[in-house]
Formats: C-alpha cells, structure tokens, sequence
C-alpha cells in the first residue's frame, strides 16, 4: 500500500461539554446539534461510548477539564472529523499529561496520527505548568510506538490497565525539541 503524503492542517478540536454528554449517552444526532463538525459514527461505537460517559463525569466532575479532554481529530483543509485525541486530564500536580489519539480506519496511513500528536505535543509545550507528556501504548501496538519513537517518547515503565490490559508507559519533556517532519508537507 502506498503511503499517503500528510496532510497540510490537523487540528484537535475541544469539543462543547453538551457534546461530549450527547456522546456518552450514545445519541449522535444530538451530538451534531452541538458539535461545529459533522461527528462520523465512530464517536458512539461502545469503545467510544465508554470514552465519552468517562470524560462526561471528568467535565462534571471538574469544568475545567473540558478544556483538556478528547476532542475531534480535524482536517482542517477539508473540515472533516477522522479520529478523536485529547489529554486525558489536565496537568497532574507534578505537571504531567497524557495523551491520547485514535484515527478512524478509513482515514489511517495519512498522516493524522502524526498531526494529532504534533499539536498535542504542541500545546504542552506552550502550557508552562505541563513538564511532562506521558502515552501509554499496548505492546501490539507498534504503529503507535514507532510514531512516538519518532519523536523522543522513552518507555519508563508498564501498567495493567482496568479497560485496555497491559500498557507500555512512555514519557518525554514537554518542551523538548521534536524532529521535524521527514516528508511531505504539514
């Protein structure tokens, strides 16, 4: 298969609390009504269902968590919604924060991925209380590992998590510098 050239903009985008409530209860019409992009049916598949009523309690729990949470992966040149990426919380106390991302199969191998990361990576950097950005990778994931690879991530440990099994940890400084783009335009 050839390879995609990536994309000129990627952008991730917070999505309104109404949304993400509309989400958890499964409804994507209602969903849509809030959201500034169309949302693709991926967005309530169950795995997603589970995301959405976990980051529901997060934002009323905490609204400030909003501004953190999984939001919409964007292609901004076309406006189309591709995947979903976000942190997982806000900075902990020792100021880290964990990313995460996922790209709906059809658009994969295009350069999406890449770009959810470059702008989470992005925002860390600029957000003086972030020191730290954490992923955490299953061990059969190796698309994923050898994207992060690519941009410093070290895996500092493991963890069984309760959803999702075994996870390698990996972390890097959030104002480390990262390469730049190895092809194609951005």
């Amino acid at each position: 298969m050839r390879r995609a050239e990536p994309l000129a903009a990627v952008l991730v985008e917070q999505l309104d609390p109404r949304t993400v409530s509309a989400l958890a209860a499964g409804d994507l019409r209602r969903a849509n009504r809030f959201s500034e992009h169309h949302l693709p049916a991926s967005f309530i598949t169950p795995e997603s269902v589970r995301l959405w009523r976990l980051r529901d309690r997060q934002i009323s729990d905490d609204p400030a968590s909003a501004d953190w949470i999984t939001g919409a992966i964007v292609d901004g040149d076309l406006g189309l919604v591709v995947g979903r990426a976000g942190y997982h919380a806000p900075p902990n106390a020792a100021g880290t924060v964990e990313i995460g991302y996922a790209v709906d199969e059809e658009y994969r191998r295009r350069g999406y991925a890449r770009g959810a990361l470059e702008f989470l990576l992005d925002r860390a950097a600029r957000e003086p209380s972030v020191r730290t950005v954490r992923a955490t990778v299953a061990p059969d994931n190796t698309a994923s590992s050898a994207l992060i690879a690519q941009y410093g991530f070290a895996q500092v440990g493991s963890q069984i998590d309760e959803e999702d099994g075994l996870e390698l940890i990996y972390e890097i400084p959030s104002n480390r510098d990262r390469p730049a783009m190895r092809a194609g335009r951005r």
